[in-house]
């Protein structure tokens, strides 16, 4: 308020509303009296104009009227003086009835001085935005110097994300984008128009629309469409021969903003097309807010946007811990600058450091524990598997056991669906990291593991390879033609952890419902062509064999385990058909697996491959280590 009564332009503000509300008192009364006034009525006018003016602009005031820019005015605004409005109004009958009960007064009056002051009101503001449009606009004005030219466009998807689109294109004066009209399959639609622009065909015909047009760029702005109907508007967009770009899915929208800012080109998590998770926010609030939360491996493409996740939910203080220290730095200095978390502390270290994690226990007494801390990278851990017993096995227990030891309400594990039935080193790590979850229940500490599939985009994951094979002019290089993998964007992994958190009441294992996993090879052509090349003949690709460790399918329940709805309609619940709740029982599984795992970290430290891998099958019985590459 202060700074507004610094700015000349309030006061000519100010001035124009209280002549409006003055005409508009005096209107009203012309008409209630069809412009015959007598000298009583006249009288009583002026005894109300010289109070009520000054009424309605301190209301208009209290309401924040005079706080936006009419330039900018929406519907809100409209709203805002609606009830700016019916608030004066209903003061000055009250101030009319407790000074002469009403009388010889005229309701009419009152009625019609409100309709018309809203009126006036709004349409002052909607003229002088309706001016900028029209004036302050490059595309409405000689501004422009010959040789400036607009780029034309169609947008596909006549919803709110593409009238959004339309919007800024039409309001923001530098950019250089005509739009020709929509392209909308909804027959409904057809013919109809947003803002003056037509829906003037469906993906049929897009091609002959854009050649008759000459169409320049293509927007799709369809963030909810499913991963077949993307494919199939990307294949339309191809026979174009047009640039396109995409909205990004409703996941990767903050607050569901949608801006031309938020266009970019396709990617493979667009063809992926699952409808985002709906997240039980109110539950995840519960056991966020307020509350200090410690976050393991915070640097790794999971930990790092669990970060962003987590602090949407105003936790009291958030805890880094990676070993890494570029991948800390990063993530520290982004929540801090860009996402303004102000209570954030960054720990470099290992997870297996017992000295190290019981001082970072004691000194910020986390409540909420997010293991993500892991290496995955299978071909890399089957080489060197001592590692995944230090990093995942170890680190695990450590991490579990310093949660149970400082009270920590509930802990997060990470997981893999390579746990299922392993093949490989880091899947059967993985999995001895649930047993010793399950294990620890009953402490005091809510455990409870997520297990994933391949997560799109993550480091080490198979799309980022692709990509640089393609643009180096291939080949790309898959495994099998047959080899498939279920998959989950970074932000569908992240968002479910923090529902796991919210719904396990101890030694659950939860998944995600992912559908129809995914071939590999076709995962190749489709990134080829989203590349703008035709795969097998500007790109090859070729098979090379699985490597050691991998499996042609992965699955995500292991033998001996029940699946079970929850609330949620995504995601599902695990359990052991061994599981108990007999404390003596637990405290006996706790310590022979606690001795088998002593054994197997004995192992490790002499990296011997063979011991460690005999140690790991004893541990987990399903666990088939392939000692030869398969043979395609």
């Amino acid at each position: 308020m202060y700074h507004q009564l610094k700015n000349p332009r309030f006061y000519m503000v100010l001035l124009s509303d209280a002549v409006i509300l003055a005409l508009a008192y005096v209107a009203a009364y012309l008409i209630r009296f069809e412009f015959s006034l007598t000298p009583a009525y006249l009288r009583q006018m002026q005894d109300v104009i010289i109070w009520l003016v000054p009424l309605k602009l301190a209301v208009f005031l209290s309401f924040g009227m005079y706080r936006g820019m009419w330039r900018y005015t929406s519907v809100r605004d409209y709203w805002l003086i609606a009830r700016a409005t019916l608030v004066s109004s209903l003061l000055i009958v009250v101030i009319i009835i407790f000074i002469n009960q009403f009388q010889g007064y005229s309701r009419a009056v009152f009625i019609i001085d409100g309709v018309l002051t809203f009126l006036l009101i709004g349409g002052l503001r909607i003229a002088i935005r309706s001016y900028f449009a029209l004036y302050g606009n490059p595309r409405s004005t000689s501004k422009l110097s010959p040789k400036e030219h607009f780029k034309k466009v169609l947008i596909i998807g006549a919803g709110a994300a593409g009238e959004k689109i339309l919007r800024e294109i039409i309001e923001n004066y530098h950019l250089r984008y005509k739009v020709v009209g929509f392209i909308d399959d909804d027959p409904g639609k057809a013919g109809r128009s947003i803002h003056d622009v037509s829906v003037i065909g469906n993906i049929e015909n897009l091609a002959k629309i854009a050649d008759d047009n000459n169409i320049q760029e293509i927007l799709i702005a369809i963030p909810s469409a499913t991963g077949d109907r993307i494919r199939r508007v990307i294949e339309a967009c191809q026979s174009t021969g047009v640039s396109y770009k995409i909205v990004p899915g409703i996941g990767d929208l903050i607050d569901g903003k949608v801006s031309v800012k938020a266009l970019r080109d396709i990617s493979y998590e667009d063809l992926l097309g699952r409808p985002p998770v709906q997240l039980d926010v109110s539950g995840i609030r519960n056991y966020l807010d307020g509350k200090t939360v410690l976050i393991t491996g915070c640097g790794g493409s999971i930990g790092s946007e669990l970060c962003r996740q987590v602090i949407k939910y105003q936790p009291k203080r958030l805890v880094l811990l990676d070993a890494g220290e570029t991948n800390l730095f990063n993530i520290q200095m982004e929540l801090q600058n860009e996402k303004y978390c102000r209570y954030c502390e960054a720990v470099l270290g290992h997870v297996q450091n017992k000295q190290l994690m019981d001082d970072v226990f004691k000194k910020y007494k986390p409540e909420v524990v997010f293991h993500a801390a892991a290496y995955k990278h299978v071909p890399m851990i089957e080489k060197n598997p001592w590692e995944a017993v230090f990093n995942n096995i170890l680190g695990s227990r450590m991490a579990m056991e310093m949660s149970v030891k400082h009270h920590v309400e509930r802990f997060v594990l990470v997981s893999t669906d390579k746990a299922v039935r392993p093949t490989n080193v880091m899947g059967t790590s993985k999995r001895v990291t649930e047993l010793v979850m399950q294990s620890l229940q009953g402490n005091g500490t809510k455990f409870m593991a997520v297990r994933f599939g391949n997560v799109v985009g993550s480091s080490g994951s198979v799309i980022p390879l692709f990509r640089r094979q393609i643009e180096q002019g291939g080949p790309v290089t898959v495994t099998h033609p047959e080899v498939n993998r279920y998959f989950m964007t970074i932000p569908e992994a992240s968002q479910m952890i923090l529902q796991a958190g919210a719904m396990g009441e101890g030694g659950e294992i939860f998944i995600l419902r992912m559908g129809t996993p995914v071939k590999i090879a076709e995962m190749a052509r489709d990134l080829i062509r989203l590349s703008g090349k035709e795969p097998d003949v500007d790109i090859q690709i070729i098979f090379t064999g699985l490597r050691e460790g991998e499996k042609l399918y992965e699955e995500l329940i292991t033998v001996g385990e029940d699946i079970l709805p929850t609330s949620h309609e995504k995601i599902m619940v695990l359990r052991a058909n061994n599981h108990s709740d007999d404390s003596q029982l637990l405290l006996a599984t706790r310590e022979n697996l606690n001795k088998e795992i002593d054994d197997l970290i004995k192992d490790a430290h002499t990296h011997n491959t063979k011991k460690i891998k005999k140690k790991l099958k004893e541990i987990v019985p399903e666990y088939t280590p392939q000692e030869n590459e398969a043979v395609l």
